[in-house]
């Protein structure tokens, strides 16, 4: 089994001369505009984590069953359709291959280097950390209701507390979670 990873940093010697470098202002400024389009075409805003939901749900109703899925308060609540959130959902993954591809920086890898450096070279212990951090993310963007694309840009965008809240809580407990990732080792 193998991961993907885009990783802008080590990118190896032969894609650097095709590497594009994405501005953040400019960057910033497209998702600025993206926002206002979505809010203009489909009056609503951009999200991801309902539309995983969503997907996940119908997922699910082909292994256990349609009743099953009916019968849970949250996927009844969240049922599987395809909408504009479907299509985000799609166009993200997508989006995000296209750009690590016209960057340079796609590549297959079990286990990234920073990685290895600092936990060790075992590809199980890195899709069970995986794993779980998905999990982990994911119950908690929405018991937040709603991600960082949800909260962070969309509500931020309009003002709203809970998108402020959700950027200084997510921006200092990245800030918290690079500084044990990549702290200097110690002998």
């Amino acid at each position: 089994m193998v991961a993907i990873s885009i990783n802008a940093i080590h990118t190896p010697a032969s894609a650097t001369a095709t590497r594009i470098n994405w501005a953040p202002y400019l960057t910033g400024i497209g998702i600025g505009v993206l926002s206002w389009i979505v809010f203009v075409v489909v009056n609503n805003p951009i999200g991801i984590t309902t539309a995983l939901s969503q997907v996940s749900g119908g997922v699910a109703s082909l292994v256990v069953g349609t009743d099953v899925v009916a019968a849970n308060t949250y996927w009844a609540k969240n049922a599987f359709k395809l909408d504009y959130g479907t299509l985000f959902l799609v166009g993200t993954l997508f989006g995000g291959l296209g750009s690590a591809l016209a960057g340079g920086s796609w590549r297959i890898e079990t286990v990234p280097q920073v990685w290895a450096e600092r936990f060790g070279p075992s590809p199980a212990r890195r899709y069970v950390v995986a794993f779980i951090g998905g999990i982990i993310i994911m119950y908690g963007a929405r018991l937040a209701n709603g991600c960082t694309s949800g909260n962070g840009i969309s509500g931020g965008l309009q003002l709203a507390l809970i998108g402020w809240v959700f950027l200084a809580v997510m921006f200092t407990t990245g800030t918290i979670t690079a500084f044990i990732m990549f702290r200097p080792k110690t002998s």
